[in-house]
């Protein structure tokens, strides 16, 4: 049976000036549905190219990228959003909140974007309260900490409960306080809402929240993409329950 994200082959090349930069140089990699797994490597090995290419955010000069059996390179472009806004949720380290907006509106639009209408308000307070910003979604992103604008990000990448989450370095900017609810909520909504999690990260420490580790170094993977070693005693694994 394919795998719920497949990547096969994936090769993309960048041009910096008249030098051509490998990202990645034939990467494969199978992530199974409701696995959370956590991709690490030093700065330069292709972690966030690898991000970019499984959300269908650009695409690959060569290997396919399947989601849940569908190959991003048979979409057209409308095909691929629709895809991304059906199947995925992100979550970026520079937040990418609007600055116009509250933090309320901020979660809402996504499920505008998505075409779901107004978001179900009973989940939306039950994930804020846990993420800690509950009382904090009238104000504007210039009003909020660092850690509470990736909270707000991260509560809006979940809203549509998307079967995929993809988070890039999404502690990177994060105290410690700030890292652990993140974390927790990511491990969290994977077990409960059963969703498909791949966590871009630098930090052995939050990498240790998923059931699988994947390590990257100048564009190749280097260990971990064995079969998934399912876990049940990670750091993430709190026993206490969202009741998604």
């Amino acid at each position: 049976m394919p795998s719920f994200i497949e990547a096969r082959e994936l090769r993309k090349t960048y041009r910096v000036g008249k030098i051509d930069v490998p990202a990645l140089r034939g990467i494969s990699l199978n992530v199974e549905k409701g696995e959370f797994v956590s991709v690490v490597g030093p700065s330069g090995s292709g972690k966030s190219t690898l991000f970019y290419l499984l959300g269908g955010l650009t695409r690959a000069d060569a290997g396919s990228v399947t989601i849940d059996g569908v190959d991003f390179a048979t979409l057209n472009d409308g095909e691929r959003t629709r895809l991304r806004k059906s199947k995925i949720g992100f979550v970026f380290q520079k937040f990418n909140l609007l600055p116009t907006l509250s933090a309320r509106s901020n979660i809402e639009i996504a499920a505008d974007i998505a075409g779901k209408g107004a978001p179900d308000q009973a989940f939306l307070s039950k994930i804020t309260e846990m993420l800690g910003v509950a009382k904090r979604l009238e104000h504007r992103p210039n009003e909020l900490s660092g850690g509470e604008q990736q909270r707000v990000a991260l509560a809006r990448a979940l809203i549509n409960r998307p079967a995929i989450v993809l988070a890039d370095e999404p502690t990177g900017n994060l105290d410690s306080k700030s890292s652990a609810i993140v974390l927790n909520m990511l491990r969290q909504s994977n077990k409960d809402l059963g969703q498909t999690v791949l966590m871009i990260t630098h930090n052995p420490e939050a990498a240790a929240y998923g059931d699988r580790v994947v390590h990257m170094r100048d564009g190749e993977i280097v260990s971990g993409n064995e079969d998934p070693q399912w876990a049940s005693d990670l750091p993430g694994n709190s026993s206490r329950q969202l009741d998604l």
